[in-house]
């Protein structure tokens, strides 16, 4: 199974972000199964280390962080094709469309994230973290 990871998800391992934190290691430690390719986008590994920069202040810390989160997802390139895709997608939040045709032009299984009302046009399957783990 190939799964994209939500920012949401690993910005609540990063950190520690309670009551979501658990749930959110969980998902993330499905990498270890053979059947599972957990991916995090490109695009969203940037964002990713500015929101965990600006709350922690520490570079050296968010540089082991990043190098720990890649350590346990691989990363899922973000190309033109991408980008077409999300632009013509017209969804209302523009990162969204881009994870979500990451995830669609590289027939991931589907995207876990905290937030499904930011893929309710979604043609794959997008879960949360207790109904994605329900299915291991």
């Amino acid at each position: 199974m190939k799964i994209l990871i939500d920012t949401n998800i690993v910005l609540d391992v990063m950190l520690k972000r309670e009551p979501f934190y658990r749930l959110s290691v969980e998902v993330l430690s499905l990498s270890k199964r053979d059947n599972v390719e957990e991916y995090v986008s490109a695009s969203a590994i940037t964002d990713i280390y500015y929101l965990a920069y600006r709350q922690l202040r520490d570079k050296g810390l968010v540089k082991k962080l990043m190098k720990e989160l890649l350590m346990v997802v691989s990363v899922a390139g973000v190309s033109e094709q991408e980008i077409q895709n999300a632009i013509n997608l017209e969804w209302n939040d523009f990162e969204d469309s881009v994870q979500y045709s990451v995830a669609f032009l590289q027939e991931m299984d589907g995207i876990v994230t905290r937030n499904l009302r930011d893929y309710k046009e979604a043609d794959i399957k997008v879960w949360e973290p207790e109904e994605l783990l329900s299915l291991f």
